[in-house]
């Protein structure tokens, strides 16, 4: 099988060692990457660092028709690399061509942030003392971003940290997940096709140990991070004087209310609690529904999860495959495990299969069960009576994460009243706190992070406002 080049300073090279990336499912070989050398991680921080002056310069054009050629050869290669990310990660051929429309969409909309990015203006003779003054604000990048992505959307999470360090004229060295490190490699080979300059970026398929030198480097000022809050946080007591940015994990609540549509509440907390074998920062974990509708919302919750269809990756029906490792998957059966050993119900699911955990479905959970109070990432819900909203909103904020809520209600006061009140950074009402458009500021609070992802709102974050006076104008 042939060896893939990795990406340094915008061109391929090889290295004198090579790592093979398996299939989850099957444990087949799906292809083999290059590992780049210590000397060259030095070249591509250097390269890096030595464009930054002229990718902050770089005319909003080039930099918009660099998004934009990104986006539209995404689309043209979507079913290839979808085939990719269903190989790699294990994660169903339905999810995956979904995952690439996502960074088709996610390339187009920085193309079109970039040409609206600009600078404002303000009078500042709103005082006799500044009569003539008039400033300019615009916003100047940080310097070289440094993108630790995940395995679990190996091709979208990585775009959102590229395409905006791209859109503002940040050079960007990309750390893939160890496990899924090829469709970033593709993206590599796409971002080669255009017009950027040498060194505006590097793809770099290095084993997690080798990442803590990058995350010190002083050239690389800003760290943007996705994964578990223990690393993330590692990551920021590392280098306290450096921007960092952590998108971490949840353990994401879905309350319904006595007036929610049951129907379509059981059928989307049934799919989104196993979509991506629950390996999703924001898949439905912990499922409160208020005690009036709570029998009624089980009797169609069971189906609905027993319908789901889970097997082969690579058939089009399916619905819920492996997690991206036996180990994994070993990881969650032990906690559901716990969770029966001390007094949990198990209504649906609870099996493994290799690296595929059967959709699984738990009532009375003790509260300091790990499926409760941790991050599960795998197809597990807990089902949480609540007496009233009140308690259901407590409930929900009553746990260390907190990145987005979904709230089945037809109550606009309700809604408002969620917005208010819920500790997390999204709230999705009518729907599973899963949902997440690819333009929207999207990031937690508490233990779920630190910063916001999103074109615009990444684009802000990997940037300072600088201000110009003029002085001596007639205005």
């Amino acid at each position: 099988m042939d060896v893939r080049s990795f990406w340094l300073n915008g061109s391929p090279a090889t290295g004198d060692s090579e790592l093979i990336v398996t299939n989850p499912h099957d444990g087949r070989e799906v292809g083999r990457h290059s590992v780049p050398t210590d000397a060259q991680v030095e070249e591509a921080v250097a390269g890096a660092h030595a464009v930054a002056k002229e990718a902050a310069a770089l005319p909003v054009h080039v930099r918009a028709e660099a998004l934009a050629h990104v986006s539209r050869r995404l689309a043209e290669r979507a079913e290839e690399i979808a085939q990719l990310i269903s190989h790699e990660n294990g994660k169903p051929i339905l999810w995956a061509r979904g995952e690439v429309s996502r960074a088709v969409a996610t390339f187009r909309f920085a193309a079109e942030e970039t040409r609206r990015w600009s600078g404002e203006v303000q009078r500042l003779d709103t005082e006799p003392a500044a009569n003539g003054r008039l400033a300019y604000v615009s916003r100047v990048p940080k310097g070289p971003v440094l993108a630790i992505t995940p395995f679990n959307f190996p091709l979208n999470l990585v775009a959102h940290k590229v395409a905006p360090a791209i859109a503002v004229g940040a050079p960007v060295v990309v750390k893939p997940a160890p496990a899924t490190p090829l469709s970033a490699l593709v993206l590599g080979e796409i971002l080669a096709e255009t017009d950027l300059p040498a060194g505006m970026f590097s793809v770099l398929p290095l084993p997690n140990e080798r990442a803590a030198a990058l995350v010190a480097d002083p050239r690389l000022p800003i760290v943007s991070f996705t994964g578990s809050a223990p690393v993330g946080y590692a990551i920021a007591d590392q280098v306290p004087r450096k921007h960092v940015t952590l998108e971490l994990g949840g353990n994401a609540a879905a309350v319904v209310l006595a007036d929610a549509d049951l129907d379509w509440a059981a059928q989307r907390v049934a799919l989104y609690s196993n979509y991506q074998a629950g390996q999703s920062c924001i898949a439905v974990q912990r499922v409160i529904v208020e005690q009036p509708v709570y029998d009624a919302f089980v009797e169609r919750l069971l189906p609905a999860v027993d319908a789901l269809v889970t097997g082969d990756p690579a058939d089009e029906k399916t619905q819920v495959g492996p997690l991206v490792s036996e180990a994994a998957a070993e990881r969650v059966e032990q906690w559901v495990q716990e969770a029966v050993a001390g007094g949990a119900r198990l209504l649906a699911g609870g099996t493994r299969d290799g690296a595929t955990i059967a959709p699984t479905v738990l009532a009375d959970v003790p509260h300091d069960a790990k499926v409760a109070c941790e991050e599960v990432f795998g197809p597990v819900l807990i089902l949480q009576p609540a007496a009233s909203i009140d308690e259901a909103y407590a409930m929900v904020n009553d746990s260390k994460y907190g990145l987005q809520a979904g709230v089945f209600t037809r109550s606009l006061d309700a809604a408002f009243r969620a917005n208010r009140e819920l500790e997390v950074g999204g709230v999705i009402i009518g729907d599973v706190p899963s949902y997440r458009a690819d333009q929207m500021p999207y990031g937690g609070v508490k233990d779920s992070g630190i910063g916001r992802e999103g074109l615009h709102a990444a684009m802000e974050d990997y940037t300072y406002e600088k201000v110009m006076v003029l002085t001596g104008l007639t205005l």
